[in-house]
């Protein structure tokens, strides 16, 4: 589309809206209807540790919405010289699970829990026990049983439960719903009804601790729909909440909000069975459509949906690239110290291109880049670590090579579960996020990782408000189709990719990496367990 046809189709509102929370930026894309990106605006965020609980403060999510928005809506005026006035969809994604639970008036009980907690083990245990089916911490349920054991004073005052994304929606369309993908991490799903599974929802009712509560779990769960739903309409309270200049109407489609595990396979055309895709961020996850059940419930294998109701295997791990910004932040200001102002990209690609000098199995450095901490390795708390030896190869590369490394060690240690216990294959895996901006590097340590070859997309940078507004123009018109019929056939019709494989000497590289990392990972644990803050 041409200048004048966007302008035009922006004036006629056939434009649909994305609008993702991610772990450290709020973003918000605007689509037209041949799925490209003509606008966008962000606000960055962080969260914090507050009483021993990682949170973010409701009014900042406001906060980070409406910027969003309002930069998305001022690049929609300063290029194409229209107010935005009229949106066809809306979608809305989030950071997924956690812990966000309400009274009877609406009013928030606790501060938001996030994904990023660990401080449900006793629940997720307890629970994956009862339901023989793997619970992780981070689910709302886990969060909600652990208050219930906790005896916290709320748990009596509860009337719903939600994720992030769900009270966003909620708030902007009076709807209390969840997109199938979202609401498996809320509480596990029957793939045959494509709603809540009813065997376990009578299970945690007649848990003995929870029996004393007035609430039910069938009562206070949002609702679930799958793709292609409308989920609601932007109402007028919607609309001004979430452009605070009050040009934009009510009336806009809504869409089962989902996670950013939904988007992620939506962005990467991998909902179909046998196709799998990886995204990295401040966390990491991999996701694999499955074509048959599980042999064996995996406590590091999540069993989640895809937006349209398949059954999906996730390695999900708390750190990824969290200790890389860090290093780089560290280096950004070296450089500004010496008078040189690098952007975040020119930065990341001088850094990471340094890799092409690194020795296969980074001279022997190790890293372990918890910021929080870690399932998948039984690390209570965050305690990022750099460890060498005297006679390890400290130089630039070696060191970068090592934060990439680390940055997938905890995702591979759980891929192995998937290929070497239940023999799971895939006929494509795709990744996406931030590390892929800088060509082939992060790609190429990613299939030396997982000794599997590894496709990005051309459209890796576009990440989850984008995938949220394809799932929003599939709310508002499908024609009929399902979902990955949709995205074959409308959205990826010609895709531009590049796919590299694993390089042996990289792969085995990785595994003496790997090696002396799982090595480090007993003493770790123990200071994570004794280090008190």
């Amino acid at each position: 589309m041409n200048l004048v046809e966007i302008s035009k189709a922006i004036e006629e509102g056939k434009i649909s809206l994305g609008i993702e929370l991610g772990s450290t930026n709020i973003k918000a894309v605007l689509v037209t209807e041949d799925f490209k990106t003509i606008a966008s605006g962000s606000f960055n965020w962080e969260n914090q540790y507050v009483d021993n609980i990682w949170t973010y403060p409701i009014d900042q999510v406001w906060q980070g919405v409406q910027t969003s928005y309002s930069q998305m809506a001022a690049e929609v005026q300063s290029k194409y010289h229209q107010t935005l006035k009229k949106i066809d969809s809306i979608g809305i994604s989030a950071m997924m699970h956690g812990y966000l639970a309400f009274d009877n008036k609406d009013n928030l009980l606790v501060p938001f829990r996030t994904w990023r907690n660990n401080i449900t083990a006793d629940a997720a245990d307890a629970l994956t026990k009862e339901f023989n089916f793997n619970i992780p911490q981070r689910w709302c349920v886990a969060h909600l049983y652990q208050a219930v054991l906790n005896d916290e004073d709320h748990v009596k005052d509860i009337d719903f439960i939600t994720t992030l994304a769900g009270y966003v929606t909620w708030k902007l369309s009076g709807a209390k719903v969840l997109g199938i993908g979202d609401a498996s991490g809320a509480f596990p799903i029957d793939e045959k009804t494509g709603t809540y599974n009813a065997e376990m929802l009578d299970k945690f009712s007649k848990l003995d601790k929870v029996q004393k509560y007035d609430w039910n779990i069938k009562d206070i769960l949002p609702t679930v729909e799958k793709a292609g739903v409308q989920a609601g309409k932007l109402t007028a309270e919607g609309a001004k909440l979430l452009d605070t200049n009050g040009n934009l109407e009510a009336g806009s489609v809504i869409a089962p909000p989902e996670g950013d595990a939904g988007t992620g396979m939506v962005g990467t055309n991998s909902v179909r069975k046998r196709t799998g895709n990886i995204s990295v961020g401040t966390s990491a996850f991999s996701m694999v459509v499955l074509e048959k059940a599980m042999k064996n419930v995996h406590r590091d294998i999540d069993i989640v949906m895809t937006p349209d109701g398949s059954p999906v295997a996730m390695v999900h791990v708390n750190n990824c690239s969290s200790d890389i910004n860090a290093w780089a932040g560290l280096f950004s200001e070296f450089a500004a110290r010496l008078g040189v102002n690098l952007t975040p990209d020119k930065l990341y690609e001088a850094l990471f291109l340094e890799v092409t000098k690194a020795d296969p199995d980074a001279g022997g450095l190790v890293n372990y880049s918890y910021q929080s901490g870690e399932n998948i390795t039984d690390i209570k708390a965050g305690r990022p670590l750099f460890v060498r030896t005297p006679n390890s190869k400290f130089n630039l590369p070696n060191f970068i090579q090592t934060q990439l490394y680390a940055a997938f060690a905890p995702l591979k240690i759980g891929m192995n579960i998937l290929s070497d216990e239940e023999n799971i294959k895939t006929d494509v895996m795709i990744a996406q996020g931030g590390l892929f901006r800088t060509q082939v590097v992060a790609q190429q340590v990613l299939a030396n990782a997982l000794n599997i070859p590894i496709t990005v997309m051309g459209n890796a940078g576009e990440g989850g408000p984008w995938g949220m507004a394809v799932l929003a123009m599939y709310s508002k018109d499908n024609g009929g189709q399902n979902l990955d019929d949709y995205l074959d056939h409308k959205v990826f019709s010609n895709p531009e990719s590049m796919t590299l494989s694993p390089e042996p000497e990289g792969v085995k590289g990785y595994e003496e990496f790997t090696e002396k990392y799982v090595a480090g990972l007993p003493v770790e644990a123990q200071a994570g367990d004794s280090i008190k803050d």
